[in-house]
């Protein structure tokens, strides 16, 4: 475990450390957002922070690969290379498009590209953990991976509209992705703890608390495209990379995860983007548009709309993505039985639904009042003077 605070630490402190400089190269270069009708900010802000957060992931793959606590992880190099790579690329394709405001189809060009080139190093989608469902076809294994990847990018990019939500939600994310990697790496092998996808959660989880301060409203700079690609690449490679790992259950009896975990943490974890990604391509198509067009219609807008501050609405958001993260993770414990953990996950839903809803229900109570004519002033009865008697 020593060795993973190792790395969030280091990631923390070198994302913390470049995002100011990168900060100011930003507004030299003039890498700074318009502003737009569906921003929530009224002056322009820098954008490149992702910048930071890639060097910081970097930084750390690298001091990791000479960890001989880590060098399990690295025995076949080509996963190691492979993000290497993907991060190399997102960092280019990020600039460019915060500099460029690349054409959607060109940035989709861009997220395939970088997950073939996962996909080429041999992290490959294996099997679907749904009653031990395995993916035989290399082709089909390809595809899926790239596919996966390309998707969890696209999630991240669309909740990523509020100072701080895409990275406090990394943050949570990686933070229970990790503690199950962890713990599955310590079921697998009591004499080797290491696990490449606890390795990369725990550099993503440094790297996003890293740039968080500078990012969590009001925000000094935004991670642009560059943040939200490298959040997905390492969401979904580490989520791929578990399935592998899974593999291990027979020969070492994984008593301690349940079998299914592996399909629904990653998607717990990324539930909050991936469900606001599912109901822009609705609402978009619906009407006729392309699913990748822009509008003012995500889940942190209808908040924001509804009456809470940014601040507010981000709070509630991270609210969410702690219910089905660690709700979900907690399932690997044993501490507590099944049923407990779901009714505790439902009691605090409730409580985020009605926080989530409290802007529209007051409003609700408010025009009700008004209909009965309770919110209106209630002026004190004048005396009746003798003038005023009859006769």
């Amino acid at each position: 475990m020593s060795s993973y605070l190792v790395l969030i630490a280091l990631s923390f402190v070198t994302a913390f450390a470049l995002t100011p400089l990168v900060r100011r190269i930003g507004l030299r270069i003039g890498a700074a957002s318009s502003i737009r009708d569906r921003d929530v900010h009224s002056v322009p802000i820098p954008k490149l922070g992702g910048v930071a957060m890639i060097i910081a992931i970097l930084v750390g793959l690298g001091v990791a690969s000479r960890m001989d606590f880590l060098q399990g992880s690295f025995a076949d190099p080509r996963p190691a290379v492979g993000v290497l790579v993907g991060a190399l690329l997102a960092l280019v394709l990020g600039i460019v498009d915060d500099l460029l405001d690349l054409r959607w189809y060109v940035q989709l060009i861009g997220q395939v590209s970088i997950g073939t080139v996962v996909a080429f190093s041999g992290i490959r989608l294996e099997a679907m953990p749904v009653g031990w469902i395995g993916v035989q076809s290399g082709p089909l294994q390809f595809a899926l991976t790239v596919f996966l990847i390309v998707l969890t990018m696209n999630a991240i990019n669309f909740v990523d509209g509020l100072d701080g939500l895409a990275a406090g939600v990394a943050v949570i994310g990686a933070t229970a992705f990790f503690i199950y990697c962890y713990t599955l790496a310590r079921t697998i092998n009591q004499y080797d703890h290491s696990n490449f996808a606890a390795m990369l959660m725990a550099l993503l989880l440094g790297a996003c608390l890293g740039f968080l301060p500078h990012n969590f409203n009001p925000a000094k700079i935004f991670m642009g495209e560059s943040g939200a690609l490298i959040i997905g690449l390492m969401m979904s490679v580490a989520a791929i990379m578990v399935t592998a790992d899974v593999g291990a259950q027979e020969g070492y009896r994984f008593r301690n995860v349940p079998a299914y975990m592996p399909i629904i943490l990653p998607v717990a974890v990324i539930l909050l983007p991936l469900l606001d990604f599912a109901l822009a391509v609705i609402r978009r198509t619906a009407h006729g548009r392309s699913p990748f067009s822009a509008d003012r219609g995500h889940l942190h807008h209808k908040l924001v709309d509804g009456g809470y501050t940014q601040r507010q609405a981000v709070l509630v958001l991270y609210l969410w993505s702690a219910i089905v993260a660690f709700g979900s993770v907690a399932f690997i414990f044993r501490m507590f039985d099944w049923q407990t953990i779901v009714a505790v996950d439902l009691l605090l839903a409730v409580g985020a639904a009605y926080l989530t809803m409290r802007p529209w229900l007051r409003r609700g109570v408010a025009q009700r009042r008004h209909a009965a004519g309770l919110d209106r002033p209630q002026h004190p009865t004048r005396p009746e003077t003798p003038d005023d008697a009859d006769g």
